[in-house]
């Protein structure tokens, strides 16, 4: 459904799509996700046959020597405190002749005072979240004083994304156009739009990202922070990874189980799912924090969805009667693109609140704006902050990037508008709320023009060293059941479980979090067994 990310939006918020592909609420699904059956088991703790990711020999290929032989040549960013340098990896692993990627590389040195650790590489997830500027505005400056003063903190963009080789698809104008598409069609017309939608967003992709489309997979990524982690010197990979970043973590773990070292992944995504059911448990997901959200509308004044005592449902029903009512008319929204808010945006702003509770007031009161002003204004920031689209119009390429990754890692969820048709009750007694549109957006990889090199897979990682994985009990984007799904599969992981509200939880507020992610980065020493937090 959404996709498989978690990008951090401000210092105490991360964001994680999911692993689909896409979103607008095209882009909001996880495309990754996508993939055999509605019917595959929702929890993949049962699937001993399904073949587990099978580990990369411990000896370097000849062939991948000159890659692991360069040197960093660092340079100032222009961002007091950091440095930039360029690496470069084989645009394909299987002919590491056919020529380079190159990938933007960012750190800030270990602080003092104490010993230096070494480099702690950071993933926000997405995936087309960029690492490179979530060192810069978190991690590098907001991580805790006494981790970053022992590591060097470290970011690499991955393959397709922002300031590496990038994937591009649309232009500004066309991205605005696709974001406003109607993902919850009424009739065979406004179905033929969306797949009419779909197919140039795919095709824009196919024409201007045609060498990269076939090689910006989870596992060349992962293959390329093996590249990165020899170029720092660094004989073990540490790492933290939120969202999409666990399931890049987690499979570096899987391909170099002898080469991991501290590795924190938190937001935790399930690989042994195809896609259709990631989506459909992530539409569940939002529903369990829509819930919560709720249940904080009614107790506050100003909660435009329902008095005091209000049941969450009737909460939701408000809630869908302001969509439909957005459907038949957008309203204005004061950008000066002339965009009006219409029911893709309203709704992809609501959901961009339900990543973290301490939005839920900005939410309210976009809310009160539109649905009592009859201005959509607040709701368009925040769906303009969930696909980055800037003041002039221009998009990051985390739209692009996160679909090409996520077709490419996983086959598609609906390959034709009947299979999603078919599919609307399962996912609609998910999410009374977002399941219509959640399930629509999840159409999106049918149309990609490059076929999927992925299926869905056990990580078992025999071998590594402990790996930390991280829960939330009412993460909208990652479901607890995949954190306690993937360590189950792990076979050195210890689950922390955080019992609460958002998305991710490390950094988040909870000192027993933090405290335990601290204590195993900085003296080696994962939290203990079923250790929970609040």
């Amino acid at each position: 459904m959404h996709i498989r990310r978690s990008l951090r939006r401000s210092h105490r918020s991360r964001r994680s799509r999911t692993g689909v592909a896409f979103l607008s609420l095209a882009a909001l699904l996880v495309s990754a996700v996508s993939g055999c059956s509605a019917e595959a088991s929702s929890t993949s703790t049962g699937s001993t046959a399904m073949a587990a990711l099978a580990a990369l020999p411990q000896a370097t290929p000849s062939a991948l020597a000159p890659y692991y032989g360069q040197k960093l040549n660092w340079r100032d960013c222009g961002v007091p405190g950091f440095e930039c340098a360029t690496m470069k990896a084989p645009l394909d692993y299987a002919e590491p002749d056919a020529g380079d990627v190159r990938l933007a590389v960012e750190r800030r040195k270990a602080t003092g005072p104490g010993k230096r650790l070494g480099s702690l590489l950071v993933n926000p997830g997405g995936p087309g979240g960029s690492a490179v500027a979530y060192l810069q505005q978190y991690a590098g400056i907001g991580y805790p004083a006494a981790v970053r003063a022992r590591y060097d903190m470290v970011a690499v963009d991955p393959r397709g994304v922002a300031s590496s080789e990038a994937v591009e698809c649309l232009d500004g104008r066309a991205m605005d156009a696709y974001t406003q598409t109607d993902t919850t069609p009424d009739d065979q017309r406004e179905t033929g739009e969306l797949v009419d939608a779909y197919q140039e967003f795919a095709e824009g992709c196919g024409a201007r990202s045609a060498r990269l489309l076939r090689h910006v997979s989870t596992v060349e990524a992962a293959r390329d922070m093996d590249i990165l982690r020899a170029l720092l010197g660094e004989g073990k990979l540490t790492y933290v990874g939120a969202s999409y970043g666990t399931f890049l973590g987690a499979t570096y773990a899987g391909l170099f189980p002898d080469r991991v070292g501290r590795l924190v992944l938190d937001g935790a995504m399930d690989p042994s799912l195809p896609a259709r059911r990631l989506n459909l448990d992530q539409t569940a997901g939002f529903e369990t924090a829509f819930q919560s959200f709720a249940k904080d509308c009614v107790r506050q004044p100003d909660c435009p969805l329902g008095r005091k005592g209000a049941a969450p449902a009737k909460v939701g029903e408000n809630l869908k009667a302001f969509f439909a009512k957005l459907d038949r008319r957008p309203i204005p929204a004061g950008d000066p693109d002339g965009r009006k808010l219409g029911e893709a945006l309203a709704t992809t702003g609501v959901i961009a609140a339900m990543y973290d509770e301490s939005t839920w007031e900005q939410l309210r009161e976009a809310l009160n704006s539109a649905m009592k002003e009859n201005d959509g204004s607040g709701l368009l920031v925040l769906s303009d902050s969930y696909y980055e689209r800037d003041a002039e119009g221009r998009y990051a390429n985390l739209m692009a990037a996160n679909a090409a990754v996520n077709c490419l890692d996983l086959p598609a969820a609906f390959t034709t508008p009947d299979q999603v048709e078919k599919a609307l009750p399962s996912f609609e007694k998910a999410s009374p709320v977002f399941g219509e549109g959640l399930a629509w957006a999840s159409l999106n990889c049918a149309y990609w023009p490059v076929r999927a090199t992925g299926e869905p897979h056990r990580i078992e990682a025999r071998g590594a060293a402990p790996i930390v994985v991280v829960g939330t009990t009412r993460d909208p984007a990652t479901p607890y059941r995949w954190a306690r799904s993937l360590a189950v599969q792990l076979a050195s992981a210890r689950l922390l479980t955080y019992e609460g509200d958002g998305h991710t939880a490390y950094g988040r507020g909870s000192d027993c979090i933090d405290s335990a992610i601290d204590a195993y980065l900085l003296r080696g020493t994962p939290p203990t067994k079923g250790k929970r937090c609040s």
